[in-house]
C-alpha cells in the first residue's frame, strides 16, 4: 500500500500544476483591468440590466461556470447555443460537427434573432483563439447593438495570429476592454518527450479565473453601491432559509420578464 501521507518523501512538482500557477500569477499581476470590467458590470447589474457572456466551445464552459452555480448570482446570464457545444466527441452534437460550425459566418446573426438585449447591457465574449465567426460576429453584434464589449482572449493570438474573419477582426479588436489570459496560442503547456505538440491545456482554467474574478469584484462592487445580491448557495450551507435557491430563480425569472 502507498503512504500517500509521507511528507518527508521529496515531491517533483506536477509539471502542468506549475504552469497553471504561472497562468493565474499573470493574472492576479494584471488584475486592474478585471477591477474596471467588474466595476462595470457593478454599474450594469445595479440598474437592472444584465451581463451577458458567450462563448463556443470548450470557452463555452467559463460561462456557464458563472450562472448558475454555488457562488453565483443573478446579473449574469450566458448566451447559450447547445450546437456550439459538444455532447458526444463525434457523430450529432460532436466535437467535429461544432469546430466546423463554429467557423462558419453569419451563423451567429440567424442564432440572435431568437436572442434580445438591450443597449444598456454587457457582454462578456469568450475565445483563446479570438478567430473564429462565432465569436466574432458576437462581438460585432453586441457592439453593433450599442453594449458594452469585453473580451477574454490569448494575447499571443491577438498580437501574432491573422484574423480569419472577413471583417478582418479579431474579438480583441472589436471589444471596449480585453483581458488577456497569460496563455500561450498553443494553449496546452506540458511536453512529452518523443511527442509533438503539447498536453494538458490551460486556457479554460485561466477563463474561468477571470471570470470568477470579475464575478466576486462586482459583488464587492454592488455591496458598495448598496446593492445585496443573493448567491445561489450548497443545500448545506447554514443560515439559508428552505426557499433560498428558489428565490435566486424566482428573481432571475423577475429580472428576465422585466427585460
Amino acid at each position: 500500500m502507498i503512504d500517500h501521507s509521507a511528507k518527508e518523501q521529496a515531491v517533483e512538482p506536477i509539471t502542468y500544476l506549475t504552469e497553471a500557477i504561472r497562468v493565474l500569477q499573470h493574472i492576479q499581476e494584471n488584475n486592474a483591468v478585471i477591477r474596471t470590467v467588474a466595476d462595470k458590470a457593478a454599474e450594469t447589474i445595479a440598474r437592472g440590466n444584465w451581463v451577458r457572456l458567450f462563448g463556443s466551445g470548450h470557452s463555452v464552459l467559463p460561462t456557464q461556470d458563472c450562472f448558475p452555480r454555488y457562488g453565483g448570482y443573478v446579473g449574469f446570464y450566458p448566451i447559450m447555443d447547445p450546437r456550439l457545444m459538444w455532447t458526444t466527441v463525434s457523430g450529432p452534437g460532436g466535437a467535429e460537427e461544432l469546430l466546423w460550425l463554429e467557423r462558419q459566418e453569419n451563423y451567429i446573426n440567424v442564432f440572435l434573432r431568437h436572442n434580445t438585449w438591450d443597449a444598456n447591457d454587457m457582454l462578456i465574449v469568450v475565445s483563446h483563439g479570438g478567430q473564429n465567426p462565432a465569436p466574432v460576429e458576437m462581438a460585432l453584434a453586441g457592439k453593433e447593438a450599442g453594449l458594452f464589449v469585453v473580451a477574454i482572449t490569448s494575447e499571443d493570438n491577438h498580437r501574432n495570429k491573422p484574423a480569419t474573419h472577413s471583417s478582418g477582426k479579431k474579438i480583441g479588436d472589436i471589444a471596449d476592454i480585453t483581458i488577456f489570459n497569460g496563455v500561450s496560442s498553443e494553449d496546452a503547456v506540458v511536453s512529452v518527450p518523443g511527442v509533438a505538440g503539447k498536453v494538458g491545456g490551460v486556457s479554460t482554467l485561466a477563463s474561468i479565473a477571470i471570470i470568477q474574478s470579475i464575478v466576486s469584484e462586482t459583488a464587492l462592487g454592488l455591496a458598495q453601491r448598496g446593492y445585496k445580491v443573493k448567491p445561489f448557495a450548497a443545500p448545506n450551507v447554514e443560515g439559508l432559509g428552505p426557499r433560498h435557491n428558489e428565490e435566486v430563480y424566482e428573481e432571475f425569472r423577475s429580472r428576465l420578464n422585466r427585460s
